[in-house]
């Protein structure tokens, strides 16, 4: 577990919670932050110590507000370095098979719509709101768009990064960016959590792995793909006990292997 005090790390049972704890700053991103989350996610996936990792942000105002521009410092990089630190993260949340979630108390902003959007589901709390404002400070949402360009229609996307005007969660579930809104956020993410991890965890480690995969395939590769990894799929301890359970009706007792 890291001791960084700008990021929490909790371990709830099957479930491994990364709270970005800089609320005074509506949890703005800084290397610091950054650098523990990819390590996080990285570490989970080589142990298997958690099924799921949540994401999060102090308090209630504020998911994440993106880089911070405090800091005077934010758009500065190392040109001789070809990798990033925001990108890394990013990198690192496409690579992982284990589920990221991200649960939405208040504004995600700018990077925040990035660390948002790398996540596999989202669930927001009724006042948070969704926004790219980086044309109101004279730069551009460039690299969010790696991962916002897939889930959002393109009019809706445009918007957002032309115009830097925030919508409302309602829209966001609307257009398809987040899977649920609620009045009690925890609330939603339990009932989210609950239908997870109940489930294989060797179905849904692999599963990940096949659905990222697949995205920007044609069908013919697609299908070679997967009528391969469904035999795959067959061959793990899960499947065996799943489909013994159904016989037997029965819950399953995982071995996530």
């Amino acid at each position: 577990m890291s001791n960084i005090p700008e990021l929490q790390e909790e371990q709830r049972g099957d479930v491994l919670w990364l709270t970005i704890q800089r609320e005074e700053r509506r949890n703005a991103m800084n290397a610091t932050v950054l650098n523990g989350i990819g390590a996080a996610i990285a570490r989970v996936n080589q142990t298997r110590e958690a099924r799921a990792i949540v994401i999060t942000g102090a308090g209630s105002k504020a998911f994440c507000a993106g880089a911070d521009l405090q800091t005077g410092s934010s758009f500065k990089f190392d040109y001789s370095e070809p990798h990033q630190g925001f990108a890394n993260v990013l990198r690192q949340a496409r690579a992982s098979n284990v589920p990221l979630i991200a649960r939405v108390n208040g504004a995600c902003m700018a990077g925040g719509m990035g660390l948002m959007g790398m996540c596999d589901l989202v669930v927001a709390a009724r006042h948070a709101i969704f926004g790219l404002p980086e044309v109101k400070v004279g730069v551009f949402p460039a690299q969010v768009l790696s991962v916002l360009g897939d889930l959002l229609p393109r009019r809706v996307l445009n918007e957002l990064c032309l115009t830097g005007e925030p919508f409302s969660a309602e829209r966001a579930l609307n257009v398809g960016l987040i899977n649920g809104v609620s009045d009690d956020v925890d609330e939603a993410l339990e009932t989210v959590l609950n239908k997870l991890l109940d489930k294989s965890p060797a179905a849904i480690r692999r599963g990940l792995y096949t659905l990222k995969h697949t995205e920007h395939m044609s069908f013919e590769q697609s299908m070679a793909f997967t009528e391969s990894q469904i035999a795959l799929f067959a061959l793990t301890e899960d499947a065996a006990e799943g489909q013994a359970a159904f016989r037997e009706k029965r819950q399953p007792n995982w071995s996530g292997r």
